[in-house]
């Protein structure tokens, strides 16, 4: 399986690992069966821009880099353009991932999408007519320990 050198990069010094204690919304994206679970954690201040962005991932080295390429594509942008984030940006970010890898990327954009969600829950606002449904990882449920 052959990775880009971004990839590579992303998952030997990946950007932004780690947890804020305050965080104004997290998600958890995953599935143990498939042994790749990200957490993401947003600060955002009152503007809407999303100041501060930490993530945790358990899983292969290319859902590490993805969440770490997914946290550098929305630091420092605004909530809506956080909500544009598509699985295939994450994918050109990173020069492509390999086909069985793909899911990764469409995991990282979920984790984006369960912060946001969080953050609306928070401030008493339903999240699923602004961020969507989350729905789980098909390719999970395909790739059982994959």
């Amino acid at each position: 399986m052959l990775y880009s050198q971004k990839v590579m990069d992303h998952f030997s010094n990946p950007r932004n690992v780690g947890e804020i204690t305050d965080a104004d919304g997290v998600g958890e994206v995953g599935n143990p069966r498939c042994g790749d679970i990200m957490k993401m954690y947003l600060k955002i201040n009152d503007a809407g821009i999303i100041e501060d962005v930490k993530f945790k991932t358990f899983g292969c080295g290319a859902a590490v880099a993805t969440s770490s390429i997914a946290t550098e594509l929305i630091k420092g942008k605004s909530i809506d353009d956080a909500l544009k984030l598509t699985n295939q940006a994450v994918v050109e970010a990173l020069d492509g991932l390999p086909p069985v890898k793909l899911h990764c990327s469409v995991l990282a954009e979920q984790a984006v999408k369960s912060a946001l969600a969080d953050y609306y829950r928070r401030k008493g606002i339903d999240p699923e007519p602004i961020v969507g449904k989350i729905e789980d990882c098909e390719a999970c449920a395909l790739h059982p320990q994959g």
